[in-house]
């Protein structure tokens, strides 16, 4: 597998909490936070081990065989180190796609779905 990207943030949420915003993102009383585009389509959950990890399947039909890996570390004051990993099996999109793989994930997850924790 290749890496197309990484990154870490945290999250203002315990790590229970986010592993089922991850495994769950349409479930009952939650705030919606998974808006997909167009070009974009449900994850499927490939992998999961509660609290740590989810693996999702690709967002983008374009690219059916990426997929997204999630670590899920808890930190000081109750938050989620959250990070993502995109990996594919395929070549590494052109630079401009990568970029917007890129971009639509921090959008979802650190934007997002740190709006749906309230912050």
């Amino acid at each position: 597998m290749i890496e197309i990207g990484s990154r870490a943030r945290r999250l203002p949420a315990p790590p229970f909490v986010v592993w089922e915003s991850l495994t769950e993102p349409r479930r009952p009383q939650a705030r919606a936070w998974l808006e997909l585009l167009s070009d974009e389509v449900e994850p499927r959950i490939l992998e999961a081990d509660k609290p740590h990890t989810v693996v999702w399947s690709s967002l983008w039909p374009s690219r059916p065989d990426d997929q997204v890996h999630f670590e899920l570390t808890a930190v000081k004051g109750g938050d989620t180190l959250l990070k993502f990993t995109l990996l594919t099996p395929d070549e590494a999109p052109d630079q401009s796609k990568t970029g917007h793989l890129r971009r639509r994930l921090n959008q979802l997850l650190f934007a997002d779905l740190r709006f749906s924790y309230g912050q």
